[in-house]
């Protein structure tokens, strides 16, 4: 996008900080909120192109589940006994940490549990199989039989399923907003970055509103990573979800997340009726790559399929809304840190794969350490771009301390 004559001579005033975080998304604003924390002497800045919440962050269903994307049993088998342990702790960290450092009434905050919930009996197996390993490695669980399974959830067709009691419910946009307001960072909403580069020592940040300069920059674009810096697009490809909210029920029957079929399907209730539903992704793969911000015909015909099979009492009720988000993925489906290219001491995150609500919190306690210079922060091995090979188009170096 160019300027004109008039609008670059009224540019704002420069502004100036010690950290600025790009993405006023829960991974940007818990940063922002652990730098002030952790240092409240910091200026801060968050700079979103849009409002705070404006891509996945204010997009998704509002879970707080343990874990990566797959099934503890799958976790385990892809990622090693070890790593899937200590993944599961960070986002168990995610979830106790939210309780304790912040108001969650302010968020709308439910203690529900979740419903990880078979879709196949091959599926089914796995979730039995993810009881024992999860109970040795700390976590607490319980296995539904399907009987048992679809009466709780007055729900037909559905399999066994993995009742996880530290599960949550919360509002994604009144969280984002709220570590925005804890954090006392310098809002600029509305101020999409159009390039960044080292100047005298200092990080510039360019706006068609006006320039920020900074010690240190913090990039928490997820999926939009690559607009800014093409160089790390084989970290993080986008990938676009799609969900739909209905009219209000005359009852509220799901008290608790439902996670079903591999993950491709998800909903819950809230306390006026309203029935969230996203997914089917998997259904329209190929359609489903890239940013455009739009909702299909076929998909939402394939989400509400689903909805009135398995909940018959819905077949009644409208569709209120229908919206779209675009997640960012990353090779292995689990996040990536590393620092800019060329630019030492700055840091940047993405390839949250659909679950950056379990992961963002923790995740923004994580980044803080690594700008304020901790020795070897606790969990950076698990997500350094390091266990990547490195693309000839894309040389990130490691953030200091692993």
């Amino acid at each position: 996008m160019t300027l004109s004559f008039w609008q670059h001579a009224t540019r704002e005033p420069e502004v100036r900080a010690d950290v600025a975080i790009v993405g006023g998304g829960v991974v940007g604003c818990s940063t922002a909120y652990w730098l002030h924390r952790l240092r409240p002497s910091l200026r801060l800045v968050i700079v979103e192109a849009g409002m705070l919440a404006q891509g996945a962050s204010g997009r998704n269903a509002g879970f707080l589940l343990p874990g990566t994307a797959a099934d503890y049993a799958t976790a385990v088998a892809t990622y090693g006994a070890e790593r899937a342990r200590r993944l599961l702790h960070f986002t168990r960290e995610n979830r106790e940490m939210i309780a304790a450092e912040l108001r969650g009434a302010a968020f709308d905050l439910e203690p529900s549990g979740s419903l990880t919930v078979a879709g196949s009996a091959a599926e089914e197996a796995r979730l039995l199989d993810s009881v024992s390993l999860l109970r040795a490695d700390g976590m607490p669980v319980a296995f539904i039989p399907r009987d048992e399974t679809n009466r709780r959830l007055v729900a037909r067709g559905y399999g066994g399923a993995l009742y996880v009691p530290s599960g949550a419910m919360l509002h994604p946009v009144r969280l984002v907003r709220h570590l925005a307001g804890e954090s006392e960072a310098r809002l600029l909403t509305h101020h999409r970055v159009a390039t960044l580069q080292e100047a005298g020592g200092d990080v510039v940040l360019e706006t068609p509103v006006r320039r920020i300069r900074a010690g240190q920059v913090v990039l928490a674009l997820n999926a939009y990573l690559p607009q800014l810096v093409p160089a790390l697009s084989p970290f993080v490809r986008p990938v676009r979800a799609q969900m739909l909210a209905t009219e209000p029920a005359a009852s509220r029957w799901l008290q608790v997340p439902v996670y079903s079929h591999e993950g491709y399907y998800y909903l819950r209730q809230l306390a006026d009726g309203v029935v969230l539903l996203g997914g089917a992704r998997h259904l329209h793969a190929d359609e489903e790559q890239g940013y455009e911000d739009t909702t299909t015909e076929a998909l939402q015909a394939d989400l509400l399929r689903y909805l009135h099979f398995h909940f018959p009492q819905t077949r009644g009720l409208g569709v209120r809304h229908r919206w779209s988000g675009v997640m960012g993925f990353s090779p292995d489906h689990l996040p990536v840190v590393g620092t800019v290219p060329g630019l030492d001491g700055s840091v940047w995150a993405a390839g949250f794969t659909g679950h950056g609500m379990g992961f963002g919190f923790r995740f923004g306690r994580l980044l803080a350490d690594v700008v304020l210079g901790t020795p070897h922060p606790d969990g950076l091995e698990l997500f350094s771009v390091r266990r990547f090979p490195r693309p000839q188009t894309a040389r990130p170096s490691v953030p200091a301390g692993e």
